[in-house]
Order: structure tokens, then sequence, then C-alpha cells
């Protein structure tokens, strides 16, 4: 069972990560439908404003209990999010992204009280409210484009890629809910063969989204899609052998440490507009904080199963 400070802790620190990432989910939902689905569009737009209220109360609540992290946000974020709204035109409130910069670096479990525990039990209940809107969105669009009943931007697997994190999202706060402890042997198995489908899934989406004549970008991010198909099957295969799993995490931090580099100066070279494209840089500095996320569990792996 978690103690408070770790239920707390824990709530608020999935929290910062994935209200943002749904977030932006909805903001890319909206960026790639036509003028027809403005119907659509406006249902994405609605829950972008939903997680962004929950995302500032996280933030609100996290002060003095959780400290900045670069899968919260990176020296990117602020400038991307602030581009992407100008090439699109969808509103995107960075007032949030400025109040997270200032989360400092102390925190401490005196700062636990039962009304901070109730606060972040309804949180997480919002939370999951919330994410299932997204869900039902992501699935209704998911089988109208795979019936051929409506157009987007997005590849098919891209939403499906989408709609799955929101789902493990869910997972997780309904099982911190229950005050389950997430560290057993079992569950980094499970969460390394998500991870690495995930980063698998980016590397494809990035050589997809990129211009033909980025040959040299696009070739790395093959090899980097092939990498991780192979981490991922390895990850699976280790659940029957989990004395695997010291060197399985070994070998994928090393590689999502590479890809992570690479992300990193991807969305750079998109924000300073040197790299053909047609990814938005939100979407640049959005699987870069999801490599961070990944790095920050594969270390917390290497710590709870040495």
């Amino acid at each position: 069972m978690l103690s408070n400070y770790e239920y707390v802790k824990q709530s608020l620190d999935i929290n910062l990560f994935f209200l943002r990432i749904l977030k932006e989910h909805a903001i890319f939902i909206e960026a790639s439908l036509p003028p027809k689905n403005h119907d659509i569009a406006e249902q994405a737009r609605i829950i972008t404003r939903n997680l962004e209220f929950l995302l500032s109360e996280t933030a609100n609540l996290s002060y003095g209990i959780v400290s900045l992290n670069n899968d919260m946000l990176t020296q990117y974020t602020y400038e991307a999010e602030k581009a992407t709204s100008f090439l699109t035109g969808i509103p995107i409130n960075t007032n949030i992204t400025k109040a997270e910069m200032s989360l400092d670096n102390k925190y401490n479990s005196h700062n636990i009280n039962p009304k901070i525990v109730n606060y972040v039990c309804n949180l997480n209940n919002s939370a999951i409210k919330v994410a299932q809107d997204i869900i039902k969105l992501k699935t209704y669009i998911l089988d109208n484009v795979l019936s051929c009943r409506l157009f987007t931007a997005n590849y098919p697997l891209l939403i499906e890629h989408i709609l799955r994190e929101a789902k493990f999202y869910v997972n997780i706060l309904r099982k911190l809910q229950t005050r389950t402890n997430p560290n057993t042997v079992e569950t980094a198995l499970k969460q390394e063969a998500f991870w690495n489908q995930i980063m698998a899934e980016h590397s494809k989406f990035i050589r997809g989204l990129l211009d033909p004549s980025e040959e040299e970008l696009f070739n790395i991010s093959n090899d980097f899609g092939n990498e991780f198909d192979e981490l991922t099957k390895d990850a699976l295969n280790a659940v029957n052998n989990i004395s695997k799993l010291p060197t399985l995490t070994k070998e994928t931090k090393e590689a999502t440490e590479k890809l992570r580099d690479f992300k990193a100066q991807g969305t750079k070279g998109i924000l300073d507009c040197k790299i053909k494209s047609i990814i938005l840089p939100l979407l640049g500095d959005h699987v870069l904080r999801e490599a961070n996320h990944y790095l920050i569990l594969l270390d917390s792996y290497t710590q709870n199963f040495k």
C-alpha cells in the first residue's frame, strides 16, 4: 500500500506528465481535421480546455511537493507551443507552462495533509473522466477513418497510438486510487514492452512526416524504429525469464538515450526552420518528453531491481 506521501507525489508526477500529453493529443486531432469536421474539431477543443484546467490545478497543487522534471517540460516546450499556435491558429494556454517552470526542487512529506490527499483523490477522478472523454473521441475517429468515413492528416496507427497512451494513463490512475504499489518486476517488464513499442512508433511517425529530401534523417528514424521493434520483442519474451530484465533495461536505456538526443536535435531543427517536414513543433517536443519520461522509468527500474 502506498503511503499518503507516495500516493500524492506519484499522482502529481503522473498527472503533470500525462495531462499535458493528452491535451496535446487533442490539439493534434484538431489540427489534423478538414473544415467538414468542424464539429469533431470543436469536441477536441473542449477536451483541450478541460485538460488544461486540470493541468493548471495539478501545477498549483504541486508547489512544495513535486519538482520539475524534463518529462513535464523541456527547454523547447514554451516556444513549441507558441509556434504551433501561430501555425495552426489553435489557442494554447502557455501560462500553464510558465507556472510549471517555477516548480522548485524542494519537496518533503511534511507538505502532505488530509486536505491535500483529498484534493489529489478528486483530481485523479476528474482526470480519469476527461481521459475517458478523449478515449471515446479517439475511438470514434479511428473507427471512422478505418471505415473510410472520415479523413484526418494523422496516420491510423498514430490515432491508435495515442488511444493506447490514454488507456495506459487511466490504468495507472485507477491503480493509484486503490493505493497499489506499482514497483514490481512484472509491472516493469510490461511497461518496458509498452514504452519500447511507443518509441518504435515515434521513430516511424518521424520517418513518415519528414520531407522526402531529408534522406539522412529518414534513415536514422528507420533504424531507430527497427531497433525498438526488437527491444519490444525482447521485453515481451522476458516475461517468462525475469533474470533478463537488468540486461534488457541497460540495453533499452542506451537506445532510448540515443533516440532522446535525436528527438531533441529534431525539435530544435524544426523550431529553427532547418528541417523540412510536416511535423508540428509541439509534436517534436511531445515525443521528446515521452522519451524523457521513459528514461526516468528505466532509472527507477534499475534502482528498484538491482
